[in-house]
């Protein structure tokens, strides 16, 4: 089982954010899916959402503000129903960041873990710890202290 939740972590990333194949949302996602990941900037998690559309959502929202985005899952490790990923992010920011920070036409590079649990093959949950400072250093959305 864990090969196969492995398989399914790995192609979430593949083919939604990398391929934006939106047709394997409904395949991979569990209708009843908890998201535990904040946005940045912003203020609360999304909680329980209906998993093929927040997926598809989310990789549109991302592609909107980096349109050349790349995930590459570096590593994953498996356990019973959990999995945890190390993901390198890459892109240039061209559309609103957010919503509401104009685009920078700058480059980023950053870390993420994600850990997802798996039910029926479907990814469940999901929760995220990703480089957020890093990225806005790089996008110069905010500048480190002390520095011109």
């Amino acid at each position: 089982m864990s090969e196969a939740n492995k398989t399914l972590v790995r192609r979430h990333f593949e083919e939604i954010f990398n391929r934006q194949n939106y047709s394997v949302c409904a395949e991979m996602m569990a209708d009843d899916y908890m998201e535990h990941a904040v946005a940045p900037f912003g203020r609360s998690e999304p909680g329980k959402v209906y998993g093929p559309e927040h997926a598809r959502n989310a990789a549109e929202w991302l592609r909107a503000q980096f349109p050349d985005l790349h995930m590459t899952v570096e590593m994953v490790i498996a356990e019973g129903d959990l999995v945890s990923c190390r993901v390198f992010s890459e892109g240039t920011n061209l559309g609103m960041l957010n919503g509401f920070v104009p685009p920078t036409g700058k480059r980023f590079a950053a870390w993420q873990c994600h850990w997802y649990r798996v039910v029926d093959n479907k990814l469940a949950e999901h929760w995220a710890v990703r480089e957020d400072l890093p990225t806005m250093l790089q996008l110069g959305i905010i500048e480190a202290p002390g520095r011109p």
